[in-house]
C-alpha cells in the first residue's frame, strides 16, 4: 500500500508539472508581478525542505545579509515554486553529509541575485549543456532518485517570464551552483512605467485566462485495465481543476485525442490490437495531436523499457 501511495504521489506531481509546462508553452500562464520581500520567502523555504535536509543528514546554510528589506518584482507564488526546486534538488543530488548553501548578492546593474550551492558530484559541460531539456534526467533515469525531468525547464520558463535569468555554476567532482537573477522592485519603480509595463507583459504575452475558461483542465488517459483507470481517476479527483476522460481501447483514444483536444495524455504501453508505441507514432504523425504531451504509465519499467520509452518521446518545444 506504502508503494503504491508513493507512486500515486509520484505520479499527480508528474501530471501538475506536465500542465504547467503545457500551459506556459501555449502561453496561458498568468502571473501576477508585485514586490517580493526576497528574506522571507527564502525563510518559506528553507523552513519546508528542513525536514528533508535533516532526512539526508545534510548542512543547510543561509547567507543572506544583503537581502534583507529588499525586494524583487516577481510573481511570489511562481518564484517560490523555482525556489523550492532548487533546493529540492541540491537535496536529493547532494553527498551523505554533504552541505547546502543559500547566498544572496545585490548586482551592480539593479539585479539581485539568489544562488543555491551543494556540496554534490557536479556535473560536466555536456550535463549542463543538457539541464534545461524536458524529461533529461542526466543519466538519473534508472537511479533510486525520484524525479520528472521537467522541474529545471518550468523553473527556467518562470524566471525568463518574470524578467529574470537563471543558470548555473559546475564542476565534475565540487558540486553545482544554481543561480536566478531578478529586477529589484525599487529599480524598476524608478521606471514609473515598469511595474505596469511587466504587468501588461503577463496579460498580453503570457495570455491570462478568464476564470471561467481556467477552471478545467482535460486529461486524457488510455488505459484497457479498469483497475488502474479507477486508481488514476481516484488520484486525479483531488484536482478540482482536472477533466479526466477514458477509452480503454486504442482507436478510441485516437479519436478522442482528436476531438477532444486534451491538455495532457497519460499512455498505457500494453493495449490491446495496438500497443503505446504505435499510438505515440500516430499521435505524432497527426497535426491534430502532434503538440499534445504524452506520459507513458506503464509496469514495463526495466531499463531497456525506459530506454525504449526515452527514444520513442517527442516533445514539441
Amino acid at each position: 500500500m506504502r508503494e503504491i501511495l508513493k507512486a500515486g504521489r509520484h505520479l499527480l506531481e508528474l501530471i501538475n508539472e506536465v500542465l504547467d509546462l503545457s500551459r506556459i508553452e501555449a502561453g496561458k500562464l498568468a502571473l501576477r508581478m508585485e514586490p517580493v520581500a526576497l528574506d522571507e520567502l527564502i525563510d518559506e523555504c528553507v523552513t519546508l525542505v528542513e525536514p528533508s535536509v535533516l532526512r539526508q543528514g545534510l548542512n543547510l546554510s543561509r547567507h543572506v545579509a544583503p537581502c534583507i528589506n529588499r525586494r524583487v518584482l516577481a510573481d511570489r507564488l511562481r518564484l517560490k515554486q523555482v525556489l523550492l526546486n532548487l533546493l529540492t534538488n541540491a537535496i536529493k543530488y547532494n553527498r551523505v553529509g554533504g552541505e547546502i548553501q543559500i547566498t544572496c548578492d545585490i548586482l551592480g546593474n539593479g539585479r539581485v541575485r539568489i544562488s543555491v550551492r551543494d556540496s554534490g558530484p557536479g556535473l560536466s559541460p555536456q550535463q549542463q549543456a543538457e539541464l534545461f531539456t524536458a524529461f533529461h534526467r542526466l543519466g538519473r533515469e534508472n537511479s533510486a532518485i525520484e524525479g520528472t525531468g521537467i522541474g529545471l525547464v518550468i523553473s527556467k520558463r518562470l524566471v525568463e517570464l518574470q524578467g529574470g535569468a537563471i543558470g548555473v555554476d559546475s564542476q565534475v567532482g565540487e558540486g553545482s551552483t544554481f543561480w536566478i537573477e531578478l529586477p529589484e522592485a525599487e529599480s524598476a519603480n524608478e521606471n514609473p512605467d515598469a511595474e505596469a509595463g511587466s504587468a501588461a507583459r503577463t496579460e498580453e504575452d503570457v495570455g491570462a485566462l478568464p476564470p471561467a475558461q481556467a477552471r478545467r483542465h482535460k486529461v486524457l488517459y488510455v488505459e484497457d485495465n479498469p483497475a488502474n483507470l479507477r486508481l488514476v481517476e481516484q488520484i486525479l479527483s483531488r484536482r478540482g481543476d482536472i477533466h479526466l476522460l477514458c477509452s480503454e481501447e486504442p482507436m478510441r483514444g485516437l479519436e478522442m485525442a482528436r476531438t477532444e483536444q486534451p491538455e495532457l495524455i497519460l499512455l498505457d504501453i500494453n493495449l490491446p490490437n495496438m500497443d503505446g508505441y504505435e499510438v505515440l507514432q500516430r499521435l505524432q504523425a497527426d497535426p491534430a495531436t502532434r503538440a499534445i504531451p504524452v506520459v507513458a504509465i506503464s509496469a514495463n519499467a526495466m531499463p531497456v523499457d525506459v530506454a525504449r520509452g526515452l527514444e520513442a518521446v517527442s516533445w514539441p518545444i
